[in-house]
């Protein structure tokens, strides 16, 4: 009986609350879940020992600071896929707990500058996957997280919502973010904004890259210190040309390695090349002398060359001798010799013949 006394006496009202109907109550994990139960509004009867509060897969057209009274012990909540088209004016600032929020799979049409104030800016982690309906509630999320003192948000999901561009400096007023998700949007290119996020990771994969000669700055940057670290680089490919359709927009190191050899090569080749031409200004009267003598000297040899070949193909000269050591003329074969008395009985003369005129005569 005491022990039941004294239970009562500390139990507060909002911790005796029974569970709405058609929720889940988990009092060992301090959970309610409210499941596809096509509620109208955020149930109001939460326990008080609520500390993570799972509404999803409802009805529910907008949200209020109505929608969250007495809830200031709940730490996570999670809202996805309710329908949700707007979020009134500090909806959430009685939950000064929060540091968890999940509005993903919202089609979020109006969002109030100061939806998302809460006293002392306890929000660590905001999801708004899936959750921007079009460009405008790009532009009021944005003035939203200026005005809406998130200087503690650490991480920030934004994938899937077909986001075009960035805002100018739409993360300015987050200093202490971490973790910025981005993946299966229709980024183009996002180097300004993701320029200043200092040492803040990024998500990147699943974007549309348009790979062209500008994109070369992009790829160097994901590869550069001066960039945040993006988690999924490898996941960041070309989505057109076709002949570059899901080619990794970023450079391998081996390559990029091979590129800046290459560069350094080609600047060495061109400082050679200026010094040649140089050498080539300041002594061209040299090279002028060099070069007409070089031509005299080829022009002599051709002419050499030609005399030779005019002498060989000439068809009066006869072919060469039989080596028996009797020379050509010039223009045949040397004649044979003439075979004379003296030289047909041996080389010499009878003593009685005598030589007179053409004929012989014999001696007296």
């Amino acid at each position: 009986m005491c022990t039941f006394f004294l239970l009562f006496f500390f139990v507060t009202p909002n911790q005796c609350m029974q569970c709405h109907f058609g929720c889940t109550c988990f009092a060992a994990t301090n959970t309610v879940r409210c499941d596809s139960k096509d509620l109208r509004a955020v149930p109001l009867s939460i326990p008080g020992y609520a500390r993570t509060l799972i509404v999803t897969g409802n009805n529910i057209p907008q949200i209020g600071p109505d929608s969250f009274p007495e809830l200031e012990n709940v730490t996570n909540i999670c809202l996805s896929n309710n329908r949700i088209t707007e979020l009134g004016s500090h909806t959430f600032s009685s939950m000064v707990s929060l540091r968890s929020l999940d509005l993903s799979g919202n089609p979020l049409a109006l969002i109030h500058p100061e939806a998302l104030s809460i006293p002392g800016g306890p929000l660590l982690e905001l999801n708004l996957s899936r959750a921007l309906y079009n460009s405008t509630s790009l532009t009021d999320l944005t003035t939203a997280m200026r005005w809406g003192g998130l200087a503690g948000l650490v991480l920030l999901d934004l994938s899937g919502n077909r986001l075009a561009l960035l805002a100018p400096a739409a993360f300015s007023r987050l200093p202490s973010l971490r973790h910025l998700l981005l993946p299966h949007n229709s980024l183009a290119s996002a180097l300004g904004e993701l320029g200043r996020l200092g040492k803040a990771r990024v998500r990147l994969g699943g974007n549309p890259y348009l790979c062209s000669c500008e994109s070369r700055r992009f790829a160097a940057w994901l590869d550069s210190s001066a960039a945040p670290r993006v988690e999924d680089a490898e996941d960041v490919r070309c989505a057109s040309p076709r002949e570059l359709r899901d080619a990794p927009l970023r450079v391998p190191a081996g390559e990029a390695s091979l590129q800046t050899s290459y560069a350094l090569l080609g600047l060495v080749l061109g400082f050679v090349g200026m010094v040649s031409v140089l050498v080539l200004y300041l002594n061209r009267k040299g090279m002028k002398r060099w070069v007409a003598e070089t031509r005299e000297a080829c022009r002599d040899a051709l002419a050499g060359y030609h005399y030779r070949y005019e002498i060989d193909t000439d068809p009066r000269r006869g072919p060469p001798s039989d080596g028996d050591g009797v020379g050509t003329g010039r223009f045949g074969t040397a004649p044979p010799p003439r075979i004379t008395p003296d030289t047909r009985d041996g080389g010499q003369t009878p003593a009685d013949v005598r030589l007179t005129g053409t004929g012989m005569a014999p001696g007296n």
